[in-house]
């Protein structure tokens, strides 16, 4: 059996107050906003997989076959997440992080710029079918 270890365990998701393992604080903080559809799919997939602790040990070659992604566009979507600070990585653990609220000025941070709502991520992801 392997052993787990927390890579960021001041970061451990906790259930938010109400109650989703997808928190609000995505949308509400913009959290995603700098992230393109295919950081949106595996931070979903990271969500879905993840034991109690939010860890998951998901190969590049498991994600990119259920993401249908290739392997710069998985790299691409990890790093916008690492960025957004809403995963840990060290091959092969993931973690993903509870969210923290961002001090004004960071959230006001690059506040510029188009904003798409969930409803268009997902009707791009899955080809105008939402």
């Amino acid at each position: 059996m392997t052993h787990k270890k927390l890579l960021r365990p001041d970061r451990q998701r906790q259930i938010p107050p109400h109650f989703s393992w997808v928190d609000h604080q995505l949308i509400r903080q913009h959290r995603l906003r700098d992230c393109d559809h295919s950081a949106w799919a595996l931070y979903l997939f990271l969500v879905i997989v993840a034991d109690a602790q939010g860890l998951s040990y998901y190969s590049d070659a498991s994600l990119t076959r259920a993401l249908k992604l290739d392997g710069i566009g998985l790299s691409r979507a990890r790093r916008q997440l690492l960025e957004a600070e809403l995963i840990a990585y060290q091959k092969p653990l993931y973690q993903v992080l509870g969210i923290v609220e961002r001090s004004a000025a960071s959230a006001d941070r690059g506040a510029e710029g188009p904003t798409r709502s969930v409803a268009d991520i997902l009707r791009q992801t899955l080809g105008g079918a939402a």
